[in-house]
């Protein structure tokens, strides 16, 4: 394939470039830092497709002084001829038409990710200015676009500078691509460093032997990212700090026809699955039906191992899915042609035939690997662990049982815990889960009955990342917490039972206060992911000072923000520091923290599920030197971040 020309007539127009400007959230999904990352992964993705494809094998990212983000790419080259029904370069019909891109046939790309031909459009239309340097058929081309406006103020969006124009000699090929996201549109932001090196270091897991480059010029940094191992380094990644069953993951690949279907998998001492899969590059974090032709195989095949080698008895009953994927760390790594994903945000594939290929092949592929006798002591140590989650899981029928029970005072008690909110319209509810009785009474006081429900803690809850579930469903806390939002947990969780449509976190601003918002993260994360993945979980933040006199009061929520607010309120303030939340009033604490008119609340996410597994490990687990060091790099206890500006007043 690596031979195949690629010309203008391979590009597919279907229809031109819209007004982008107008609702940026259609193409980018928010103007907020998301957003504007968003614009460098739709040029990162071009190059990606080209070297998933076969074509080239290093990728740069660089990060200007300017502002501005270069990526460049050793591919074939976006062409650079006329297009036959456009009248103009390839290069300029890529850049300023939407829906124009070479992947809507599969002649030049067999697998692609991104927007499928909106991507480098939208990129160019939300820029300042957009560069474009193409190396091709041993010479250099470039095109310039910007955006800027007319002396009537009529906005004109990624328009070229010029034609595209033959500009040297070269032996390179490739395409370079150079833009500066609008600060009309995006504001102060600015591209940040750890966030672009979490998804570079995936991607380059995910296409084995891919060199990525990211540099950024401000400040000197640099980083490499190559991976001969592929998804197997990945596996092995996600496990540092882990205590692993077995000394190397298993990792096999398969194809048939436009399929191509890798995984890697490898057990720890943990008690909880942590499953990863991925469609074309892109994540898919609420699985799909290669996820269910995996676990479907997987199933069939231990079970079929473990009677085989007489360590399941005849009359013994076989293992759930649920026993074999007990502390499994597993990435799922699908290319394939015309993918369907479910809904917008394409986090769930739904290509039928996806489940069939993914379960024939992992049947045929784990069965001749379990059938070396080499192979023998990853099966009994797979095996045993099952045989361990089957024990818990019965221990743990009961409890599940009794917290799927409904709020009665001879279950969990939550009589005199929970105050319930007199609504019974789930879209308008909340839940503030409290910490501390003093907070709880106040809050209690100082709410809107109608559609605020409050759950004081009376205790630390457990630390899930340490337990097995029964040990968990144990814990006092937990079980209310789970009774109180009544979908059940981790296999039977049920999101369509859930009774409040935001689910606050509210705890002191101190080191105990961050353990708790930790703990229930942690918590939510292993055993309720679907309720952060659909946005239902908060944080909320109360302030950290009062500062008033006679006639005026303002309220201050980090030490950044105090001498200004300090300064407006002028001589003879008083100065109060919240110690906790007990020390506010039920009018201040409504005032500042429950009024959703003032409040700031900051609404929990998870960007890329892989590197959330990892940070959880890293910060609740038991490797205390990973943990310290993890501190010591990325702490920040400023919390007047971006992160922070970017969701006040949720």
């Amino acid at each position: 394939m690596a031979g195949k020309n690629y010309d203008s007539k391979d590009i597919v127009v279907l229809e031109g470039l819209d007004a982008v400007r107008l609702r940026p959230g259609m193409y980018i999904g928010t103007t907020g830092p998301k957003g504007y990352h968003h614009l460098l992964w739709e040029i990162v993705d071009n190059a990606i497709d080209e070297i998933s494809n076969g074509y080239g094998d290093t990728i740069s990212i660089t990060l200007n002084k300017d502002g501005s983000a270069t990526v460049e790419d050793n591919g074939r080259g976006i062409p650079v001829d006329e297009h036959p029904t456009m009248h103009k370069s390839g290069v300029e019909v890529v850049y300023t038409t939407l829906h124009a891109g070479g992947k809507f046939n599969n002649s030049n790309y067999k697998f692609s990710g991104g927007l499928h031909g909106v991507g480098a459009s939208v990129t160019n239309a939300l820029s300042k200015f957009c560069n474009v340097t193409v190396y091709k058929g041993g010479k250099e081309y470039f095109i310039g676009f910007h955006s800027f406006k007319d002396e009537k103020g009529k906005m004109h969006s990624g328009v070229p500078v010029a034609p595209l124009k033959m500009v040297g000699s070269t032996k390179k090929t490739g395409t370079k691509v150079t833009f500066l996201p609008d600060e009309e549109m995006f504001g102060s932001l600015k591209f940040n460093f750890e966030t672009i090196a979490v998804r570079a270091r995936e991607l380059a897991f995910l296409n084995k032997g891919l060199r990525l480059v990211l540099k950024d010029e401000n400040d000197g940094r640099e980083e490499v990212f190559h991976y001969e191992g592929g998804i197997s380094d990945f596996v092995s990644y996600l496990v540092e700090g882990k205590s692993k069953l077995f000394s190397k993951p298993v990792y096999f690949n398969a194809e048939e026809d436009n399929f191509d279907l890798e995984v890697a998998f490898i057990y720890t001492d943990s008690y909880t699955e942590s499953s990863f899969s991925f469609v074309n590059n892109i994540p898919t974090i609420e699985g799909g039906t290669h996820e269910t032709g995996f676990k479907n195989a997987f199933t069939k095949v231990m079970n079929a191992y473990a009677r085989s080698s007489g360590l399941l008895k005849e009359k013994e009953s076989n293992f759930l899915g649920e026993d074999f994927r007990e502390g499994i760390t597993c990435v799922i790594n699908v290319k394939m042609t015309n993918v369907q994903f479910e809904g917008q945000t394409k986090t769930k594939l739904g290509n039928p035939e996806a489940r069939t290929i993914v379960e024939s092949l992992t049947t045929k592929k784990l069965t001749a690997f379990f059938e070396e006798k080499k192979n023998g002591t990853i099966g009994e140590v797979i095996i045993g662990k099952a045989k361990g989650a089957a024990k818990v899981r019965e221990a743990a029928k009961k409890a599940k049982e009794l917290t799927r029970a409904k709020n009665s005072a001879e279950n969990f008690n939550l009589v005199g815990k929970l105050a319930a909110a007199t609504s019974r319209n789930r879209e308008q509810c909340e839940l503030f889960i409290v910490e501390g009785d003093s907070a709880g009474g106040s809050a209690k006081q100082g709410r809107d009955r109608r559609f605020q429900a409050i759950l004081p803690l009376r205790g630390k809850p457990l630390n899930a990342e340490k337990k097995r579930i029964d040990q968990v469903l144990a814990n006092e806390e937990i079980r209310t917490i789970i009774s109180a939002l009544d979908t059940g947990i981790g296999e039977d969780f049920d999101l369509s039972s859930l009774r409040y449509n935001k689910v606050i976190i509210l705890s002191d601003a101190d080191q105990d206060g961050a353990h708790i918002r930790a703990i229930l993260l942690t918590f939510f994360f292993r055993y309720m992911r679907e309720l952060i993945n659909d946005g239902h979980v908060f944080v909320g933040l109360p302030p950290l000072y009062k500062v008033y006199k006679k006639d005026y009061t303002e309220y201050v929520y980090s030490d950044e923000e105090l001498p200004q607010a300090i300064a407006r309120v002028g001589r003879g303030y008083s100065l109060q520091r919240y110690k906790g939340l007990g020390e506010m009033n039920p009018e201040q604490l409504w005032e500042t923290t429950m009024d959703p008119e003032k409040r700031n609340l900051i609404q929990v996410s998870i960007d890329d599920a892989a590197e959330a597994e990892r940070i959880v490990t890293t910060l609740m687990g038991d490797d205390i030197e990973a943990r310290k060091k993890y501190i010591n790099t990325y702490a920040n206890f400023d919390r007047e971040d971006d992160f922070f500006k970017n969701y006040k007043n949720g």
